[in-house]
């Protein structure tokens, strides 16, 4: 392996010329000195971890996505990992996940970094997990399944729930992109034994760095996420078990709960920049648009992605036009270089890497104008024409 070092930087300057951006932080924040005097009273009063503004966002959070408890973490990755050690998850030698191929990598990793084997299923035209291909994944080992609501589209929840019903397996849901979607009326994150969630930059709900929340109808998984984010404390001198270090710092609680209130207006836009692209694309005959099923799916868009043929040579001619195109990803999980230990091979997922070789993302942030949106449709027009 070579030396790695920081590739972030690099990228940000690689897309920063371009107009229009999926990067929206500079926008978004523009209000940042009311942020900042928020963050003052934290200074002033030193309770940078765990502090108030801590337990004032986890209320709202929980409230606002109708669960009984939110809990406040590090990271979304941090969400599923201690999720999934709450269950004891990847304490005895060969526990299986069960998840899709088609996701970040965090979804991966924290099954792995629990101890876990992740046990793949291919994916459905909609990019998530096809509850019709889990039952035959299903094994002696097999202690849960972790959907993906990838791009803000929940998956098919009660299909997937009556199998882990079936079989007695926990339902750790990856709503990292899903904040505020629903599916039958349900919030994303509330039908399964917890909902975890991301508050990266680019989420719909963002902060000024990483962080958390995991949701759960359950008090015992509640306070069990609470001791584990925190050394297994309950109160300073006394540790009931060794636990971890993933609290939600009281500065990203502020900027979280400041963007609380511009949440639906942010999730609206969204809906409505990717239902104009869906119009206007539907038409070219080599995009496929995914089934969106409205009548009883709200979905988010954290991401809005099609597949394209030709879809490099598109990338290429959509930047060269100044659009921030993106792929969500190009290479399936199960194809990583870090997943070689798991034994699958090219053509074990053909929906999943079908998608990974056709799929491109276009940005549909709240900022994204009219005059910008007919511009991504105008080139797209003449690269097929």
């Amino acid at each position: 392996m070579e030396n790695v070092k920081n590739f972030l930087p690099h990228q940000y300057d690689q897309t920063r010329p371009l107009s229009i951006n999926h990067n929206y932080l500079g926008e978004q924040f523009s209000d940042y000195e009311i942020i900042l005097d928020k963050i003052a009273t934290v200074v002033r009063n030193g309770d940078f971890t765990l502090g108030r503004a801590v337990d004032e966002f986890e209320e709202h959070f929980a409230s606002m996505v109708n669960s009984k408890h939110a809990v406040g973490v590090g990271s979304g990755t941090d969400a599923l990992f201690l999720s999934l050690k709450a269950f004891g998850i990847g304490d005895n030698p060969g526990d299986e996940v069960i998840t899709t191929p088609f996701t970040f990598y965090a979804t991966i990793g924290a099954i792995a970094t629990a101890g876990a084997r992740p046990v793949f299923v291919d994916i459905m035209d909609d990019y998530n997990l096809d509850p019709s291909k889990i039952e035959a994944a299903i094994t002696q080992n097999t202690k849960a399944i972790m959907p993906v609501h990838w791009s803000g589209r929940p998956c098919e929840m009660d299909a997937i729930n009556k199998i882990a019903n079936k079989y007695g397996l926990k339902v750790v849901e990856d709503a990292c992109h899903a904040i505020t979607a629903t599916y039958h009326g349900r919030n994303a994150g509330t039908m399964g034994d917890t909902g975890c969630f991301s508050m990266h930059p680019l989420k719909n709900l963002n902060v000024w760095g990483d962080g958390g929340v995991v949701c759960t109808q359950s008090e015992q998984t509640a306070q069990k996420l609470r001791l584990m984010r925190n050394h297994g404390l309950s109160g300073r001198d006394t540790c009931e078990f060794f636990g971890y270090n993933s609290r939600l710092d009281t500065i990203q609680a502020v900027v979280a709960e400041h963007l609380l209130g511009k949440l639906p207006n942010i999730t609206q836009k969204r809906i409505e920049n990717a239902q104009y692209f869906d119009t206007a694309l539907s038409d070219i005959a080599q995009i496929k648009i995914p089934p969106r099923d409205e009548d009883y799916i709200k979905q988010v868009f954290h991401i809005y992605s099609l597949c394209f043929e030709n879809r490099d040579e598109l990338k290429i001619y959509l930047e060269e036009r100044g659009v921030d195109a993106k792929i969500h990803y190009p290479t399936p999980m199960h194809l990583q270089p870090a997943a070689k230990s798991f034994g699958y091979k090219k053509g074990d997922f053909p929906r999943a890497e079908y998608v990974a070789a056709s799929v491109m993302s276009l940005p549909v942030h709240e900022f994204i104008s009219n005059e910008q949106r007919e511009d991504v449709i105008q080139f797209i027009q003449g690269f097929y024409s």
